[in-house]
């Protein structure tokens, strides 16, 4: 299972695992859409912990997300990103966007 949600409150949190590339990211991208959209949360995290490989697709993936939360008035955060794609959503802007933080401290 590529991604795991769980809510709290107002919050959902999105673990994600395994490869984020063009097969998985669809199947990521529908079940995070459709519990934002039932939801509508105030914050939603992206957890990255057990992600082992990301392409391209994973910068789309956040994209689209950011806009889609945004829309519903809420915040995405990303956490717990190894240093290869923490480094890899800098060169994508992507920090200038969203917070990123690593166990708990912002980054």
């Amino acid at each position: 299972m590529p991604v795991k949600i769980t809510v709290t409150q107002n919050t959902f949190t999105a673990y994600l695992s395994g490869e984020i590339d063009h097969h998985s990211a669809k199947s990521i991208r529908e079940e995070i859409d459709e519990a934002v959209t039932r939801m509508t949360p105030e914050e939603v995290y992206l957890d990255f912990k057990d992600v082992v490989f990301m392409d391209s697709s994973g910068i789309g993936l956040v994209m689209g997300r950011y806009s889609l939360i945004q829309e519903h008035g809420g915040q995405l955060r990303l956490r717990n990103m190894s240093s290869h794609i923490r480094k890899v959503m800098r060169l994508a802007g992507l920090d200038r966007l969203v917070l990123i933080e690593n166990g708990g401290v912002r980054i």
